[in-house]
């Protein structure tokens, strides 16, 4: 005869393998790695990377999850505005699998019907790229002020309180440009500087503004 607790152990056993077995087919996030990006649908290809341990006739074996087609990337933006980075083979991101299936919203945008009833299904992440692996992490991160910048930090254009620092090997600006306050170029002070040895009457010139 089992006693009580035998019972209740086998119960909790039942259950905890009912669980994992939830668990398996239950996705919420995991981190990725892009394979190929489509500019034109604005989504990517993504390898998971972390393996799954399965059970194959009583022999445990890691396998890589599959590839994730069709993954739409993250492109902030919000107001008519936005910010686009180039998204590249071999960038870390992290995938976001939707509560349902974003097929039909995808496709047609607007409030949309289920086109499937699947739950947290692989086939509806979203990538977000930028979070990064320790060999990926960025060097010369900047704790006091914001940067837009390469990763090698050799182009940057950084705020910092008042102050815009722009860092680079070439400035290329197009259209009318306005320019107002204490601009200070190579040393020199944009408005306020001025020149010597000029001819007439070997006086110097006015500013820039004069």
């Amino acid at each position: 005869m089992l006693h009580m607790p035998e019972r209740m152990q086998d119960a909790i056993e039942y259950q905890r393998r009912v669980k994992s077995s939830l668990g398996i087919d239950l996705r919420v996030a995991i981190p990725g790695i892009i394979q190929s990006v489509d500019y034109e649908r604005q989504t990517c290809t993504v390898q998971p990377a972390i393996r799954e341990q399965l059970n194959y006739n009583g022999n445990l074996q890691w396998v890589d999850i599959p590839l994730l087609p069709d993954v739409p990337f993250f492109v902030y933006s919000g107001g008519g505005y936005c910010l686009t980075l180039p998204v590249r083979v071999g960038d870390d991101c992290l995938v976001v699998f939707g509560d349902s299936c974003i097929d039909a919203w995808w496709q047609s945008g607007g409030v949309q019907n289920q086109a499937d009833h699947r739950r947290h299904d692989l086939s509806d992440g979203f990538a977000i790229v930028g979070f990064r692996s320790q060999p990926q992490r960025i060097s010369g991160f900047s704790s006091g002020a914001a940067q837009l910048r390469n990763a090698d930090g050799s182009a940057c254009i950084e705020i910092s309180g008042s102050t815009i620092n722009i860092k680079c090997s070439a400035l290329t600006i197009n259209g009318q440009t306005t320019i107002q306050g204490g601009t200070t170029i190579d040393g020199v002070s944009f408005l306020g500087h001025t020149h010597s040895g000029v001819e007439s009457g070997g006086g110097n010139t006015g500013g820039v503004n004069a």
